[in-house]
């Protein structure tokens, strides 16, 4: 927990409300080089830039420095040209405020043209992750999520090349003030920020002098892992916790797992998280019993969801409830029908660094790769044997689900076991207290 400031140089027992402006302005100077080297990988591994593509860089306004270096990288990798898409919380909620829910239920002709547009021209997509996790607080949930649903459905093109990884994704961290807030707070905004900073870094594995080497060595690792559960061919997965949790996934006989780097279909690889800790699959959306409980907060749409949880029957979410966010929670699974359903079981020890870090960052790229989770919505045609080839009516048919949204909710607690069981129902274990059982 206290990596940050041994980095700097300072003495574990210090306090952190003793941390000064003047001492976060230094260690961002120190940062900078850092910082640099951290936007080298989003585009060199991340997207992985091909000589002459269009980079799109999706930005909130207040990363603005970040998105600058994302540019200089992806010009210095060769990208034939980077078109940048500016973000702001504060505007979003003005505009959610003051307009009515059915103007969100279409994306407007020049949103969709250039989204189409810049997907089948053959762009990568990096998408600068930081927001305030209570930006939409108050605001009727309906319209961030027709919102999104229209997005994801009406620009066509856009969609099918992240969901089908024809075009290379990433996305990736940077600290914005009412973020930086919220994970530390009590604290000044400049000590904050460097502190999510040296945090991002850290749980990135972007904070040694050659994070993209780290990173293969990272890819590495998961190698081991997606071997055993490809080679076994799991009927279903049973997980317990004495959360209440006990819910039992059928998988797909032709589901494969993966985790890492990702690949186009013709074999170009790209990380489409960093960080990523996970192993993950598609289920078969019509074959999931139980109850399950979350472990950590979601934010959806600048709404926190929390203490919530989830029956099924044969695939379907019959019943749900919240402490918090019981109306956002009802946003998601209202989306379509395929929201009511999982697209992806992800499987993540806690020996990891970002659990290991003792930081809830309210924020999904962070807080699932500190805990196995869920999703409701789409699947991943890569996770089924033979699935870039198939149609979205052939992937459900398969037990692919589908669905115009995709919502990762963490499930895994230090005490979770989950057992695999084979097709001729033989019970392996999985993980055991938290972590892979072959650990």
């Amino acid at each position: 927990r206290f990596a940050w400031i041994a980095r700097e140089g300072k003495e574990p027992s210090m306090s952190l409300l003793e941390y000064t402006c003047e001492d976060a302005r230094m260690g961002m100077q120190k940062l900078a080089p850092a910082i640099e080297r951290y936007a080298n990988l989003v585009v060199r591994k991340g997207v992985n830039v091909k000589p002459g593509q269009e980079v799109v860089v999706q930005s909130p306004v207040e990363c603005a420095e970040f998105a600058r270096l994302l540019v200089k990288r992806a010009y210095a990798a060769g990208a034939g040209h980077v078109t940048v898409i500016w973000g702001d919380d504060e505007v979003s909620r003005l505009t959610y405020e003051s307009v009515e829910t059915a103007w969100f239920e279409n994306v407007p002709e020049w949103q969709k043209l250039q989204l189409n547009s810049l997907a089948e021209d053959g762009a990568c997509f990096i998408f600068v992750e930081g927001a305030d996790p209570e930006a939409l607080k108050g605001i009727d949930p309906a319209k961030p999520a027709a919102a999104s649903k229209a997005r994801n459905t009406q620009c066509s093109s856009f969609r099918h090349g992240l969901d089908f990884n024809i075009n290379p994704w990433c996305i990736a961290g940077a600290p914005v003030a009412a973020w930086a807030r919220t994970v530390f707070p009590g604290v000044a905004d400049e000590v904050a920020i460097y502190r999510l900073w040296c945090a991002i870094l850290s749980v990135a594995r972007a904070d040694g002098e050659d994070p993209e080497s780290d990173w293969e060595l990272h890819d590495a690792t998961f190698e081991k892992n997606l071997r055993l559960l490809n080679e076994r061919r799991f009927k279903a997965l049973h997980y317990r916790s004495d959360n209440g949790t006990d819910l039992a996934v059928g998988l797909p006989a032709g589901h494969l797992w993966a985790g890492g780097k990702c690949e186009t279909p013709e074999g170009h690889p790209f990380f489409p998280n960093i960080p990523t800790e996970e192993v993950f699959t598609s289920p078969h959306c019509d074959q999931v019993n139980g109850v399950v409980y979350s472990a950590l907060p979601l934010v959806r749409h600048g709404n926190k969801i929390d203490r919530f949880w989830l029956r099924f029957e044969n695939g379907r979410v019959v019943d749900f409830d919240a402490a918090i966010g019981k109306d956002t929670l009802a946003s998601i699974l209202d989306t379509d029908e395929g929201a009511r359903r999982l697209g992806e079981v992800a499987l993540i020890s806690k020996n990891t660094p970002i659990r290991e870090s003792e930081i809830l960052f309210y924020d999904t790229l962070y807080d699932e790769n500190a805990s196995c989770h869920l999703a409701l919505g789409v699947g991943f045609p890569e996770c089924y044997e033979g699935g870039y080839e198939m149609s979205s009516d052939e992937l459900r048919e398969a037990g692919v689900n589908t669905s115009a949204t995709h919502v990762d909710f963490m499930i895994g607690t230090d005490d979770m076991d989950i057992t695999g069981i084979c097709e001729d129902g033989t019970e392996v274990p999985v993980f055991v207290n938290g972590q892979w059982a072959w650990e």
